[in-house]
């Protein structure tokens, strides 16, 4: 039988990574170079200590190595000894990992692997981890020929946590039935989920998901609307499992609050598929509440990002309103013009930290939630206090 290892202790040493990006020439640069910073966040996340990054301008991938054979060589050649990781801000196929491995010397993983590792390090509940193994496992499922002895990878490290394999002899067909084996238990997840929603349906309890870019502030907001203690940290997917809790505004109006994972850009489809029971809070939601980060200089790509990720799920007809967290370290109390423009849902500007426009956005989600009320214009506040 194969050895499921879902999260495992970091190594008494962090791992030096060296990141690596690629920049096709027909595509923006800052597009590459963000998501290298990006990539460093998420190596932090893991516990990785960066040591250096590239970034590789190329006109299309190598099919080999992805970076190439000089790049990779040179990589040997400047940093043998000195990393333990070598991230790359791209998916590899199984042979391209290979490669890279044999030639460099150093373990290689990949941007998706970086993130599945993340979450097995954040996945708490029995329903977590299962939903973080069968995304790994379905990671795994393709990249198994001619792996040979490196399935056996287990231990401590970014990208060894998870479906690690003691046996040789497991193959696709093991796999697969402990694939199955979970979607049956994560079946039965989403069965219970659906007898908990039944009460809340008969009363008529309306239901406000929280969606947004992964730290973006939903946590810090869920506990200021909500007056709870749900952990945060400035970290990313910090959380996993979906958490509910009640409203209740200062006329007595009363919804719950939903709040669930993070998304990123290029979040792993393995990650979206096997959160499905996680995701379907979103589904049922009554309405969305998309968290953005203002004061983040890519605000407007992150929160396409998210409406992408909607799209995909089918939820773009939801009713939404845009929370524009984290005002209060805006530089000037003078409102972007994304904040100030035209929009199609609404936009309230606040603070979660420091309380700003809590109010308000209570308000908003009320008028939404009752619609046959007769209530002001909604509009969005957009000057607010600054540092």
């Amino acid at each position: 039988m194969m050895a499921m290892i879902v999260s495992a202790q970091l190594s008494d040493r962090r791992e030096r990574a060296l990141l690596v990006g690629i920049h096709c020439k027909r595509d923006p640069r800052w597009e590459a170079e963000d998501s290298l910073v990006e990539l460093a966040r998420l190596a932090e996340s893991a516990g990785a200590l960066v040591a250096g990054t590239i970034l590789q301008d190329r006109n299309a991938p190598d099919p080999r190595y992805l970076i190439g054979k000089g790049k990779a060589q040179e990589i040997k050649a400047e940093w043998s000894g000195k990393i333990d990781l070598l991230v790359i801000d791209e998916e590899l196929s199984g042979s391209q990992q290979r490669s890279l491995e044999e030639l460099t010397g150093c373990k290689t993983v990949d941007r998706p692997l970086l993130i599945l590792d993340i979450f097995a390090q954040r996945a708490r509940s029995r329903e977590g981890k299962l939903q973080v193994e069968l995304a790994q496992l379905d990671y795994l499922l393709p990249r198994l020929v001619g792996r040979g002895v490196e399935l056996s990878r287990l231990g401590g490290g970014i990208g060894t946590r998870g479906p690690g394999e003691t046996q040789l002899e497991t193959d696709r067909r093991t796999i697969r039935r402990r694939m199955a084996k979970i979607r049956d238990e994560l079946t039965k997840v989403r069965r219970h989920r659906a007898l908990l929603r039944r009460p809340r349906k008969r009363h008529a309890i309306p239901i406000v998901a929280l969606v947004g870019y992964t730290n973006a502030g939903k946590s810090t907001l869920f506990n200021a609307l909500t007056h709870s203690d749900v952990r945060t940290n400035d970290a990313l997917f910090v959380t996993l499992d979906p958490i509910l809790r009640r409203v209740t505004t200062a006329d007595g109006f009363s919804f719950l609050l939903s709040d669930t994972v993070g998304f990123i850009r290029r979040l792993p489809a393995q990650l979206v598929t096997a959160f499905k029971a996680t995701l379907e809070e979103l589904n049922e939601a009554d309405l969305l509440l998309h968290v953005i980060d203002a004061s983040h200089p890519q605000m407007m790509e992150q929160k396409q990002a998210v409406d992408a990720i909607l799209g995909d799920l089918g939820l773009s007809d939801k009713p939404i309103i845009e929370a524009l967290n984290k005002v209060d370290l805006l530089a000037n109390g003078i409102a972007p013009s994304f904040v100030s423009g035209k929009s199609a849902f609404p936009r309230v500007a606040c603070s979660a930290l420091t309380g700003y426009g809590m109010d308000r956005l209570r308000q908003v989600v009320q008028e939404k939630l009752t619609p046959a009320t007769d209530h002001a214009p909604i509009e969005a506040a957009v000057a607010w206090p600054c540092r």
